[in-house]
């Protein structure tokens, strides 16, 4: 390598500017623009890869680990590593060396996707906290991707600033299963909502110069046995469903990484799936970034390279150490090598991430993303019930909050996607470093002190709920009883059911016994069962509210904001109406350090009728539907209008006809002929009281097809189309009368 050229690569960007000048005409589509844009990118990237020897392109698809941690996660639950020596590098989930003498920087691997969560950092004592946002359901109960493009824009700012180039964020997998552990992670059951929203956050992360992947790909919708289970589905349900997802969220988004997962999909891993990865990822779809394994997620190392894996994450044997010798001996083919390097430092430039190193000890707005944290958390809490208008508290002179360690903080969900906030992290009992797991973990935002900030013309009393009895007698006293009931989710573990742990449901009952005027706020992951619901008047959604929980909290039960979000999950009335009973493998007795269970398999028999589909194929009735949400005024929708034929989309008019202003979210559901209805599209619509407005919502064609005959096909004929306030209301019907078409 001569020096001359070492110099043009370094310079590479300069050139490129002035040449664009010279060169490019003076106005341009946007069209034009990105694929002049790809271009030059595919350039750089190649002179940079072309300039590597074999072993410096090799030293790319091997992840190390980046921490002198005793455990690292796997596929099992955690397994035991030796301690490594880092120097140079972040503690954090993982890295990659440079290349300095191509000034190429190491890929500092940050935890996500709620935050910055360097969690191998902070559980040994070292402090590296940051925003902690509340949980991706949270997000997803939005049904505002602009909102979390704004997320991922502070998540991408906080990792550049504390020297990431790369967040394991993008959390996808849907929630097939209501008491999957990761749940709280992903954005819901429903492909559309899901890839809109996780593909905003992936761009407001890129948009800061930090490649982001999107996770885990694909199938990954359970804990129990992930590193074993064998997913089985037929390709149409999986492309209209968990594929879609994926799909809709790199077409938005364009993440510079793909994740796959620990579990198999129709008899091979997904980390060696050449189906998966070769055929539709990197074929059907063109994806042009890399993909990395999970860590832990390979098995075999020709499986891994015919199936499409790119990059090998940390674990106990490393099956990419030889390819350099497999070269050599004329097992693999250099361009092998070399097509995963050009991938993942195509990624890396097609971020701005050489031109804008990330370099620990940037400013960050601690402040400003603390409130933007709150908003997010006020904006997706769902009010599930409030008969009476007992919401919000007003003239209540006595208020008792009880249970849900309410005095301390908010819930967080436990894994690999924990953030540490600022001001810390608590445990019950007082836990630290690897004493801490298993442990609920809490935000440091007191619902309860942020009670008594808002309403400092009330008694604001407190009662820890550990003796039922007593709750109820402080209950009786009191104008008001908030009880708040927490479950925590958590990776490695699903739950045995969908009922509140540690006696809380009793807890709730006694207290509502007490006073006919109750509120239950719930911190949790998933869904929950509600045996006391009819004796409670009101039930907020609080999800895991993130960094200013409490406040967020606090406000919303008084009125200062009104509740907006709406449910991205079914809450079903009972396990039974779930098309698996029992979660597959599951075993109660599992640890922190339990060996998986021995192989088995999941027929995902609903196919692509996930969620609220499944319940529309059983006609089920479920406790509250996916989309259902209320709020602090009322809305009525009249008028509709559908406009049909070669696209599809239809027009209505919103009124509040409450005395508060608020938000109303209308959906619209299509069935093509002979399916379940399918969310096609929705707004977003903000009133004052008595005001009314005309909307239309244009069907996203990404819904509108199925894939029939190994390709993507709308039929011709009658489509029935729904708005409404959920996927269980009846709302405006219509028919649509559409043509023969694709996507």
């Amino acid at each position: 390598m001569t020096a001359f050229v070492i110099r043009l690569l370094a310079s590479s960007a300069l050139l490129t500017a002035a040449a664009c000048a010279t060169i490019e005409p003076t106005v341009q589509s946007p069209s034009i623009a990105a694929a002049s844009a790809a271009v030059d990118v595919d350039r750089r990237a190649a002179e940079i890869v072309d300039a590597m020897t074999l072993d410096e392109q090799v030293q790319l698809l091997r992840t190390r680990q980046a921490t002198d941690s005793q455990i690292t996660a796997g596929p099992s639950r955690f397994e035991a590593t030796p301690p490594v020596t880092t120097d140079g590098t972040i503690r954090s989930a993982g890295y990659v060396p440079g290349v300095p003498r191509l000034n190429w920087p190491q890929l500092q691997l940050s935890d996500g996707p709620l935050g910055v969560a360097n969690m191998k950092g902070w559980i040994r004592g070292l402090e590296d906290q940051a925003t902690n946002f509340p949980a991706s359901l949270a997000w997803a109960a939005t049904f505002d991707p602009d909102l979390i493009e704004r997320v991922g824009e502070t998540i991408g700012a906080e990792a550049h600033a504390k020297g990431f180039n790369v967040m394991l964020a993008g959390g996808l997998n849907l929630a097939r299963e209501p008491r999957n552990g990761r749940n709280f992670e992903y954005a819901g059951e429903d492909p559309l909502l899901a890839g809109r929203v996780v593909g905003a956050n992936i761009a407001g992360i890129q948009s800061r110069h930090v490649v982001s992947t999107v996770k885990h790909f694909a199938f990954n919708d359970q804990e129990s046995g992930r590193g074993v289970i064998d997913v089985r589905i037929d390709e149409a349900a999986a492309r209209e469903s968990d594929l879609l997802a994926f799909e809709i969220a790199i077409d938005r988004g364009q993440p510079g990484s793909v994740m796959c997962a620990y579990n198999r999909l129709n008899g091979d891993y997904t980390c060696q799936n050449d189906w998966l990865l070769n055929q539709v990822l990197k074929g059907d779809w063109g994806y042009r970034g890399w993909v990395m394994s999970d860590w832990g997620g390979v098995h075999d190392f020709e499986k891994a390279v015919k199936g499409g894996l790119d990059q090998h994450s940390p674990q106990e044997t490393d099956y990419f150490a030889d390819l350099a010798g497999a070269v050599g001996r004329g097992e693999l083919p250099a361009s092998a090598v070399r097509d995963r390097a050009f991938r993942i430092v195509r990624s890396v430039i097609a971020v701005g991430a050489l031109e804008h190193p990330a370099t620990p000890g940037g400013a960050i707005d601690r402040e400003a993303n603390s409130r933007l944290a709150q908003h997010v958390a006020e904006t997706g809490a769902v009010l599930l019930k409030n008969d009476g208008g007992l919401l919000p508290l007003e003239g209540r002179r006595r208020i008792v909050v009880i249970g849900g360690e309410a005095d301390r903080g908010v819930l967080v969900g436990g894994g690999g996607s924990m953030v540490n906030p600022w001001g810390g992290i608590s445990h019950e009992g007082d836990a630290s470093g690897l004493a801490s797991l298993g442990k609920y973990a809490f935000v440091p935002s007191s619902p309860v002190a942020a009670l008594r900030a808002l309403r400092s013309d009330s008694d604001v009393l407190y009662d820890d709920g550990s003796d039922p009895a007593r709750a109820a007698s402080a209950a009786a006293q009191a104008d008001v009883a908030i009880v708040i009931a927490l479950k925590q989710g958590t990776e490695a573990f699903d739950s045995p059911d969908l009922s509140l742990p540690r006696g809380q449901d009793d807890l709730i009952a006694a207290v509502a016994a007490a006073n006919p005027r109750t509120v239950v706020v719930l911190e949790t992951g998933n869904p929950v069962l509600m045996p006391w619901l009819e004796s409670v008047p009101a039930v907020l959604q609080a999800w895991y509210p993130g960094q200013r929980g409490g406040e967020a909290i606090a406000r919303l039960l008084t009125g200062v904001v009104s509740p907006s979000g709406r449910l991205p999950m079914t809450f079903p009335r009972g396990v039974e109406q779930l098309p698996r009973v029992a979660v597959d493998g599951y075993d109660p007795k599992a640890t922190l350090f339990s060996p998986e269970p021995a192989p088995f398999s999941t027929d995902y028999h609903e196919g692509s009728d996930v969620g609220y589909r499944w319940f529309e194929r059983t006609r089920a009735l479920p406790l509250f539907p996916f989309g259902f949400g209320l709020t602090y005024t009322d809305f009525v929708h009249s008028d509709l209008r559908v406009e049909d034929g070669d696209q599809l989309r239809v027009t209505f008019t919103v009124k509040n006809t409450g005395r508060r202003a608020g938000v109303d979210i209308p959906q619209l559901y299509v069935a093509p002929p002979g399916r379940t209805h399918r969310l096609a599209g929705w707004a977003r619509v903000a009133l004052e009281p008595g005001e009314s407005r005309r909307v239309t919502i244009e069907a996203d064609p990404w819904v509108l097809a199925s894939y029939e005959n190994n390709a993507w096909r709308r039929n011709a004929g009658s489509y029935g189309v729904r708005v409404s306030m959920s996927a269980g209301a009846s709302g405006l019907q219509g028919v649509a009368q559409l043509m023969e078409g694709g996507r």
